[in-house]
């Protein structure tokens, strides 16, 4: 099913329909926008190839495929790593003996099959390990057994080199760790060489919050003349309104949609469904696209996506990224702006607006409430003007006696 021999991207036949694609857009790795769809091509039914956006997508008449090329991922277009594919005459190249030997495809089988990791996740893995792959090729490591800590800490040197935030060195580490892991539980290795691994020390670091004036010039920056003005401005809204991850809001389905009751049914990670409320400027601007935009897209390719292409394929993750960015600079907001951005806003404001913190990490879709503790990061000063307007002794005189109630 894979089709052709055009390597791991997919060769001519491939159901993604690109030759030889291996890279794209940049991936979703440490916070940095892109899609990693492209076609299944594999028989497992994991990605055959970690692929970029389809190109076709228009963000108020601008070419989908801005984005492009990440500097944070060495793998993401890279040729020349000697793992970019089988020769093309049908015999085994270097990376099918690579894979072969570190045993890859058995533990992607392991992690789809047993463990029921979503397609992303099983992607973000796939270019880890195709990456370290590579780097033990440059050091002539040719078997799993063969690997110990040294390399892998002077994998860690290289990933720091390249330029990599502590953070994503630390999400490669997890699934080294992950892998050797599986390695040594099935018998194919005696020592797990990551057990003197260390990581790099990590600040949790938060994007940018805007302001609510900030967050009205955001949404009403598309340009209200475009074809696509109701779609653009409904992902934007829904973005804030209901703080939805990028990948949230470019899976949102029909079937999803109650408009009358204001609710999406969003399927979040590890494929786990919630229901999120929709507000009003959202709920309208969502109707309008839905009502008088969508139909007079082709809905062919569709799937029931909400968000469609000029194309009528579903929007791609890199062109919410764009249209985020673009809006934020038409909008005249001098700072980097994600959907993230949006998503931290959308939790920010409702905790100053005195909204349980239960309440938020449900919201926000958080398995465990310390994330959004640190995710929901609020102004010191606000939280004192909160405690000095509600709490019943906050502006209580100095005098001693008022201590004890006396006087």
């Amino acid at each position: 099913m894979s089709g052709g021999p055009g390597g791991e991207g997919g060769g001519p036949g491939d159901v993604g329909g690109r030759p030889g694609d291996v890279g794209g857009g940049p991936g979703d790795v440490g916070g940095r926008p892109g899609d990693v769809g492209g076609g299944s091509g594999d028989v497992s039914g994991r990605p055959a190839g970690v692929r970029g956006g389809s190109g076709d997508d228009l963000v108020s008449g601008a070419p989908e495929d801005v984005v492009s090329g990440g500097a944070d991922d060495p793998v993401s277009g890279a040729a020349d790593d000697g793992l970019s594919g089988a020769a093309d005459d049908g015999s085994s190249g270097p990376l099918d003996d690579t894979r072969r030997a570190f045993r890859l495809e058995q533990f992607l089988d392991y992690l789809a099959f047993e463990k029921g990791l979503a397609r992303r996740t099983l992607e973000a893995y796939t270019r880890d390990l195709v990456r370290l792959l590579a780097f033990l090729r440059e050091e002539a490591v040719e078997r799993p057994d063969r690997v110990d800590h040294r390399h892998l800490r002077e994998y860690t040197y290289r990933l720091k080199e390249e330029g990599l935030a502590a953070t994503s060195i630390r999400r490669a580490q997890s699934a080294l760790r992950t892998y050797f892991g599986f390695l040594v539980e099935e018998g194919f290795l005696e020592e797990d060489p990551t057990e003197r691994l260390e990581s790099p020390r990590t600040w949790r670091t938060l994007p940018d919050v805007l302001s609510r004036d900030e967050v009205e010039r955001l949404v009403e920056a598309p340009a209200s003349e475009g074809r696509l003005y109701w779609r653009d401005r409904a992902v934007l809204e829904v973005l804030y309104s209901s703080g939805l991850r990028v990948s949230e809001v470019v899976d949102l389905r029909l079937t999803g949609v109650d408009l009358d009751e204001g609710v999406l049914l969003v399927r979040g990670k590890g494929s786990k469904e919630r229901l999120v409320p929709l507000g009003a400027p959202a709920a309208r601007a969502l109707e309008r696209y839905i009502r008088e935009v969508r139909p007079g897209l082709p809905s062919g390719g569709s799937g029931g996506s909400v968000f469609l292409s000029v194309r009528g394929r579903p929007l791609t993750r890199q062109t919410v990224w764009t249209l985020v960015g673009r809006s934020a600079e038409a909008a005249g907001i001098e700072r980097k702006v994600s959907p993230h951005t949006l998503r931290h806003t959308f939790a920010t404001h409702l905790l100053e607006g005195g909204a349980d913190l239960a309440a938020v990490q449900e919201l926000l879709g958080h398995v465990d409430i310390s994330t959004t503790q640190i995710y929901t990061h609020v102004d010191r000063t606000y939280l004192t003007e909160v405690h000095r307007a509600h709490h019943p002794r906050a502006t209580m005189g100095a005098d001693p006696s008022d201590v004890d109630g006396e006087g």
